[in-house]
């Protein structure tokens, strides 16, 4: 456990609210996006679920807020997020679950007692496909959550897989170390595509948890799929600390890692893929620099 991960908890804990009892609202749903995805150049801030039963309560709160899609809003356009509710579990800690079924039985105001129902799973907002979407959202610190950060990961014996890394240098020019062995000295960024399947290779790809970037045994990238903050009116991600996530998801569908500089001689890049459960892969470039 890394040590961004080790404070989220802590803080979580010693707030008084110990999420790790959270459970996940849906034991039957299969996730087809994860907190991490790149959607379009845009990260998703939950985990999209296809389901076809009932979605839960994913510990007991106070029923915050409902929204049923018929009703009225200050603007005629559909939201995204169709019928959802919000529930309060205190210390500022707040589970959403949205696009869900109309009609569902929860009343406002009240408290909601963990496994729960909240309503069926539905295709109200921005989806075609029946199911629901769950993101926890902190809002003291201004911060949505990582939901495997604190509730038990599903099971998973797959590594990622890493699918592209790319460099581009000054002038935009884009290299692929794995068809180009030598490459000019001086600063690039590096961008992967990297997927992650929980049982089968043929599930919808979801994110890593963890992308980290070495040069000849040093780290120096690393993005994790841990929060997303709210600053100033920007989203930010980490990234060797809190950056903008348009500058990190801008490189769709793969993400802007780092920051390389390379000197004249020998260099050994290595990219690692790291999924929550602790599987990983590596994919090793030697690149002579001229």
């Amino acid at each position: 456990m890394n040590a961004l991960r080790c404070t989220l908890c802590i803080a979580l804990i010693t707030g008084g609210v110990f999420l790790q009892a959270m459970d996940w609202p849906s034991q039957e749903g299969k996730i087809t996006g994860n907190f991490g995805s790149n959607n379009e150049g845009r990260p998703l801030l939950g985990n999209i679920f296809e389901s076809e039963g009932n979605i839960a309560a994913a510990d007991r709160g106070e029923l915050l807020f409902r929204r049923r899609s018929q009703d009225d809003c200050s603007s005629p356009l559909p939201s995204p997020l169709g019928a959802w509710v919000a529930l309060d579990h205190g210390d500022g800690i707040i589970s959403i679950y949205s696009r869900i079924a109309e009609g569902d039985p929860v009343r406002v105001p009240g408290m909601v007692e963990k496994n729960s129902p909240l309503g069926g799973s539905g295709t109200s907002g921005w989806s075609d496909k029946k199911g629901f979407y769950f993101s926890l959202f902190d809002r003291r610190e201004r911060r949505w959550i990582n939901p495997s950060m604190i509730i038990t990961p599903l099971e998973d014996a797959r590594p990622p897989l890493i699918v592209s890394v790319s460099l581009t240098g000054p002038g935009g020019r884009s290299i692929d170390p794995s068809q180009t062995r030598t490459v000019s000295q001086g600063r690039y960024l590096i961008s992967v595509g990297a997927a992650d399947t929980l049982k089968e290779a043929g599930e919808s790809p979801l994110a890593p948890h963890r992308i980290v970037c070495m040069v000849n045994g040093v780290e120096i990238g690393v993005l994790n799929f841990e929060t997303y903050s709210a600053r100033d009116g920007a989203l930010m991600v980490y990234r060797n600390g809190l950056i903008p996530v348009k500058e990190v998801f801008a490189p769709y569908p793969a993400w802007e890692v780092g920051e390389i500089q390379f000197t004249r001689g020998q260099a050994v890049l290595e990219v690692i893929a790291q999924d929550i459960a602790g599987n990983s892969r590596n994919a090793v470039f030697r690149l002579q620099v001229e």
